[in-house]
């Protein structure tokens, strides 16, 4: 039985168009619930005098955007917040919450406006290295 070449290519497009299809369909079913998660995040303010000196890190993952800090406590303030990693889609300004944290000495500040999602995943991020420093110093 000769297949014609016609045929051939009627068959890999059909079968690249069924998997372009699943790869998209899962991509747009990620998208959703990356924004999902970001939504349902939570800051919880901490009470950054009651944290014994030391150096915390946190990280908080939501598919498309990650962060790592690790943060340096000193004589009840936050020192510095160094990003260690910072996936993000259009995220980059959004680290400039970092210096608005350390000033405020508080983690809800405002988000910068075109990277809210980014902002929120470093807050949280660094909500968590200061609950690990809570914990640590219990």
């Amino acid at each position: 039985m000769k297949i014609s070449l016609k045929k051939i290519v009627f068959i890999v497009i059909i079968l690249l168009f069924l998997t372009g299809s699943t790869y998209g369909i899962t991509c747009l079913k990620d998208i959703a619930d990356y924004k999902q998660a970001v939504k349902e995040t939570t800051i919880e303010e901490i009470n950054i005098s009651d944290i014994s000196d030391g150096v915390y890190n946190g990280e908080y993952d939501v598919k498309f955007i990650y962060a790592k800090v690790e943060i340096t406590i000193q004589n009840g303030e936050i020192t510095t917040i160094n990003p260690l990693e910072h996936r993000h889609e259009r995220g980059k300004p959004a680290e400039s919450i970092i210096h608005k944290m350390i000033t405020e000495q508080k983690i809800d500040v405002h988000a910068i406006s075109g990277a809210t999602n980014s902002g929120t995943v470093i807050k949280k991020t660094v909500e968590i290295a200061l609950k690990s420093a809570n914990r640590r110093s219990k």
